[in-house]
């Protein structure tokens, strides 16, 4: 029989995703502390567990609101050295949204199949009812912090529903995504030591330089691989057609169609000759524009200039002048030297360099490793998303094509993600969000994850924040962002959503699959952390350096060193 001493309310609104309870009061109008055990609860605290108990009839809720109602116009008396005091009319009302039931066998499940009726008896929840709930995951060891409401509770993730069917990390700047990220991580390979994780990292943040000139990581020697992108080099002849057309191709020009219509002649002509002239042979059947084998860019360039000044008899040509700009956009990045790891590979410049690269990235070099970050700060800003893009699908691909895939998963993780993967289908970089949008619906078959990490959620592409099974959501302000996350998110589990706004730094809220329940936690601080942390203005400003080697500065900025 449940325990009356434990009873804080009855409900007296039941909706499909939503009760709500008037809570029981002490003689003063107040909601009262339960005490279960050693531990003191307070009624009614947002974000807590509560039971709703009916005959056979048992739920797990999460208070979401708190709000007062008065049950009677009443006046308020003044009590004799005490002032105004509040009389007993006013009831305050909390709002409860279910998130699962306890079976017959004491154990939770997802989902609500039986409804309460008003009136039934709603429970506080001591930590020794929580922690039942929540050790599921525990024998798997993942452990990434506690739970805000019991603080003495550790939460486990589930591993494979976390990496296996995609996650996200979205909060605004300064919520602590990259914080999350690299907790997550470090965490992961001390649990699974043969992972394989590949970080794309636009900003640096987990391999940065010390004023002194030494390097700092995110993450042990012994378990990362730091890597600039310019020395991995991702040449050109591995993107897709539709990659190349997003680098070189300006798609609002008026010549745009003649422009990726002649250049996906010439870029299949330069793949089958290669086909055909390649040492060793490579001795393929068929030849596509998206065959991952060398061509020679100068060699389309060649043509594309004799196209764009053919002349017929007297006349001009009917493309005459049409790669004018397009040329000129080729040229000028050709004549920029911080384009040369992408334009003028000097290692990765045959088709038998594949294979080493393909090694690097995912960990099987030279220097084994469980975690890969590639990091592409130091590369122009504007081919930043096309690249990220590349390695991605590479990572796809090496797995699509990997026999052996189902015992080789791999974790790709997409920070900025709203910078390549974005909603706008009109965007210039819609090459690179179908790339990810492939990983994101087919990459849980052949054991490709995806984490999705983005300060911007509004603006990921829907289709790949759709896929994901768990979503780790930190402080969100903005209402376009907070709406967009809501409608993502499962239908009983939106009304969550509004406690974003009020998470701390390192405070996240996770829904889905790698949790037993929708889960408010606090993330364990990484150690080392990555360089993220916001810049303490005052107190560099009040004792900060008198003088700095502006000569220095300089001469990084020329050689793109940072």
């Amino acid at each position: 029989m449940p325990d009356s001493s434990t009873v804080i309310g009855y409900l007296v609104d039941v909706q499909g995703n939503l009760l709500m309870a008037t809570l029981v009061e002490d003689e003063q109008g107040h909601a009262p502390t339960i005490t279960i055990g050693d531990e003191d609860l307070l009624v009614g605290q947002l974000g807590s567990y509560v039971a709703v108990r009916q005959n056979d009839v048992h739920l797990i809720a999460i208070v979401t609101r708190m709000v007062e109602q008065e049950a009677l116009a009443a006046p308020t008396i003044e009590t004799p050295g005490e002032g105004t005091a509040r009389l007993p009319f006013a009831k305050r009302i909390a709002r409860l949204t279910p998130v699962g039931s306890i079976d017959t066998n004491s154990q939770f499940r997802r989902g609500v199949s039986h409804y309460p009726t008003t009136g039934a008896e709603v429970h506080a929840i001591g930590s020794a009812e929580v922690a039942k709930m929540f050790n599921r995951f525990q024998s798997k060891g993942l452990a990434i912090g506690t739970l805000t409401s019991h603080p003495s509770l550790q939460v486990c993730l589930d591993p494979t529903n976390l990496f296996g069917r995609h996650f996200a990390v979205l909060g605004q700047t300064g919520s602590g995504k990259s914080w999350t990220v690299a907790a997550l991580v470090q965490k992961a390979v001390t649990v699974m030591p043969k992972a394989h994780i590949i970080i794309l990292d636009l900003h640096g943040e987990y391999c940065w330089r010390r004023p002194d000139g030494t390097k700092s990581y995110a993450f042990a020697d012994t378990i990362v691989r730091h890597v600039d992108a310019r020395e991995l080099e991702i040449p050109y002849w591995l993107m897709t057609y539709s990659e190349l057309c997003d680098l070189l191709i300006e798609h609002s020009e008026r010549e745009a169609t003649n422009q990726t219509a002649f250049f996906r002649d010439c870029l299949l002509e330069g793949r089958a000759q290669e086909n055909r002239t390649a040492v060793p042979p490579l001795g393929l059947e068929r030849v596509t524009v998206d065959t991952p084998i060398y061509f020679s860019l100068d060699d389309v360039l060649n043509k594309v200039r004799t196209k764009n000044v053919e002349r017929v008899g007297n006349r001009q040509g009917p493309m005459f002048g049409d790669f004018d700009r397009f040329l000129m956009r080729i040229e000028s990045k050709l004549n920029d030297s911080r384009y040369d790891f992408l334009l003028k590979p000097r290692s990765r410049n045959t088709s038998a360099s594949l294979s080493e690269l393909l090694r690097d990235f995912v960990g099987l070099g030279t220097q084994r490793a469980a975690v890969t970050v590639i990091d592409l700060s130091s590369i122009p800003f504007d081919v930043r998303p096309t690249v990220a893009a590349q390695i991605g699908r590479l990572a796809f691909e090496f797995n699509y094509w990997n026999p052996q895939y189902r015992e080789f998963p791999i974790l790709l993780i997409c920070e900025e993600a709203h910078s390549y993967i974005p909603r706008d289908i009109e965007s210039q970089f819609a090459g690179s969000r179908k790339s990810m949008e492939r990983i994101a619906k087919e990459g849980r078959k052949y054991g490709v994850g995806l984490a999705v990490v983005s300060q911007r959620p509004h603006e990921v592409s829907e289709t790949v924040l759709a896929q994901c099974g768990t979503f780790i959501c930190l402080r969100i302000t903005n209402p376009d962002d907070q709406t967009y996350v809501k409608s993502l998110v499962p239908e009983s589990e939106g009304d969550l959503v509004s406690v974003l706004a009020g998470l701390g730094r390192g405070e996240a809220f996770i829904l889905g699959e790698a949790v037993p329940l929708p889960t408010r936690v606090q993330f364990k601080e990484p150690s080392p952390a990555p360089n993220s942390d916001d810049i303490d203005f005052y107190t560099k400003w009040k004792t900060g350096l008198e003088d700095l080697n502006v000569d220095e500065i300089v001469k990084r900025w020329r050689n793109q060193e940072r």
